[in-house]
């Protein structure tokens, strides 16, 4: 038994029983113990998963075209931030700072990185040296100040602990409890909050018997934290998921969490504590109507891959790699973010915006899905 299990068990001896939601906190955020908050989280090829940014640099290259059109809807602004928590080795803001440095938006632009991790914030450090004057760092949304620009989030939803329910005569949460033998195990009980009710009620779920899921009230709080330090600007966000309706589905009765280790996926989040990852998908529609109650308007949804063909990315893929000797291997690679059954199609692309105007922006030209959520 590791220190984070004992931890866990001594919480639950405490308490009781406690909800998955708080399980999964512990599991990933737990200081100096969760999975996030160790000294040696490693993500990419040599830790338990990769995203985009891992694929090709070329991910991070269509990011600053984003980033560039966003400035130039807002007028140019003399100050700019790009805001990304939870960026990992730093890749996809090397990769930005690297496509942007000749252009003149660079000079209005700040990279501003949250992170809470010491250790991982020493890696980034390391990875962005060249850009030392470019990039700043916080420890909290909150900290960050009142900022005109863009909140990255790339892969962050998923990551937010979740409430896991189950429907049987009524709905109950699942909470979590242990064995003689120290193992633990699920037993239902009561919902934990009246939230989780209100969250059935405002996207008019209903479950049928037997079905299990997970409901991610975090990202609400999220979204208020980030209306207050953008006053003006844009919220990007990229992530496996899907609008309401699909999410809970009936072929999705067994819901969406998933557990990454050492590359391989499973369901089983009660194995490997402190040392892989887990995630649930993110319900894009709470997204929606969420940023909307914080002051922020949907501008756009749609897959990936539709996105990156839609701002151009068979351009800058020429701009890059034309003369390069290796040209076709890396259109080989780049095909991952892009096609079906890739990335290109698990992963959504959402922008919401605060400010004047309804911009239109140049990735959702092709098809835009907003209306689903």
């Amino acid at each position: 038994m590791n220190p984070l299990q004992q931890k866990i068990i001594e919480r639950i001896k405490t308490e009781g029983p406690i909800p998955f939601e708080t399980f999964m906190e512990m599991a990933l955020y737990e200081p100096g113990l969760g999975y996030y908050a160790t000294d040696n989280i490693e993500i990419g090829r040599a830790g338990d998963f990769y995203t985009s940014q891992h694929v090709h640099p070329a991910f991070g290259a269509m990011i600053a075209v984003q980033l560039e059109e966003m400035w130039e809807t807002m007028g140019r602004p003399p100050d700019f931030y790009a805001i990304e928590p939870g960026a990992g080795a730093g890749l996809m803001c090397l990769d930005i700072l690297q496509y942007l440095q000749d252009k003149e938006f660079y000079h209005a632009l700040t990279y501003l990185l949250v992170e809470t991790n010491p250790s991982v914030q020493l890696k980034q450090k390391n990875v962005l040296n060249k850009y030392e004057d470019k990039v700043r760092w916080a420890s909290s949304l909150l900290s960050v100040g009142n900022r005109k620009g863009c909140i990255l989030s790339n892969e962050l939803l998923d990551a937010f602990p979740v409430h896991l329910v189950e429907m049987n005569e009524e709905i109950k949460e699942i909470y979590i409890t242990f064995s003689d033998d120290s193992s633990f195990s699920e037993i239902r009980m009561p919902l934990s909050t009246t939230a989780l009710t209100d969250y059935f009620d405002e996207f008019s779920v209903q479950l049928p018997k037997g079905y299990r899921t997970e409901i991610n009230l975090r990202i609400k709080d999220w979204l208020q934290s980030a209306s207050e330090i953008l006053s003006e600007g844009f919220i990007l966000t990229i992530d496996y998921g899907y609008p309401s309706r699909e999410y809970y589905s009936e072929e999705r009765n067994r819901g969406t969490l998933l557990c990454y280790y050492r590359h391989q996926v499973h369901e089983d989040p009660y194995t490997n504590i402190g040392h892989q990852d887990i995630t649930a998908h993110v319900n894009f529609s709470s997204v929606k109507k969420w940023g909307e109650f914080f002051g922020f308007r949907t501008l756009g949804f749609c897959r990936q891959g539709t996105y990156l063909i839609s701002l151009g990315i068979d351009g800058v893929i020429r701009k890059l790699f034309a003369n390069s000797p290796d040209y076709l291997f890396e259109v080989a690679r780049i095909k991952r973010l892009i096609f079906p059954g890739t990335l290109g199609e698990t992963h959504k692309v959402m922008v919401q915006y605060k400010g004047k105007g309804n911009p239109q922006l140049q990735g959702f030209s092709m098809k835009n899905q907003a209306e689903k959520l």
